[in-house]
């Protein structure tokens, strides 16, 4: 008996360090109730996540409360009661909040509770303000059009002047 109690042990620790690991890799994580859901509603979010490169899991919370713990993560306790899956990205910091966020619009079963952003606890309010941003590609395209705008208008002053000097030539 003991020894199987030791076994239990040694395994419940291992998914503990696995949690662990995947705070510590993750820019983000969101946490929901996904609570109500169909099988085919969460087959279609795990695929769009996916896409995204966002792996969600189903973690018992008991794991969740001791792997935030020990990540450092003081503050999740709340979020962690009930049906409780989370949303991990190694790279988009934006993508599980603007993916879940819009998946809850569509479909009210799913309730957005808190998360993890960039190695701080974040508020549900926080988690819904960064659902608004734009992806990181959009924001790139954005930043490439300020960076842009400058060089074009030299460029329109130039052509400008040029027109004006052949005007006055003829």
């Amino acid at each position: 008996m003991n020894q199987m109690n030791k076994e239990i042990i040694t395994k419940k620790a291992a998914v503990v360090a696995g949690v662990v690991e995947k705070f510590n890799d993750a820019v983000s994580c969101v946490v929901v109730d996904y609570r109500g859901l169909t099988v085919e509603q969460v087959t279609e979010l795990r695929k769009e996540l996916r896409e995204a490169g966002v792996e969600m899991r189903v973690i018992k919370n008991t794991y969740l409360k001791r792997a935030a713990d020990e990540a450092g993560y003081e503050g999740l306790d709340d979020v962690f009661a009930g049906p409780t899956a989370v949303a991990f990205s190694k790279e988009d910091v934006v993508a599980p909040a603007r993916i879940l966020a819009k998946f809850a619009k569509d479909v009210d079963a799913l309730k957005i509770k808190g998360g993890m952003i960039e190695g701080k606890v974040a508020t549900l309010e926080e988690i819904n303000a960064l659902s608004t941003l734009p992806s990181r590609e959009g924001l790139l395209s954005m930043l490439l059009s300020v960076l842009q705008a400058p060089v074009r208008n030299v460029a329109y002053a130039v052509k400008a002047v040029a027109e004006s000097k052949d005007g006055d030539a003829a």
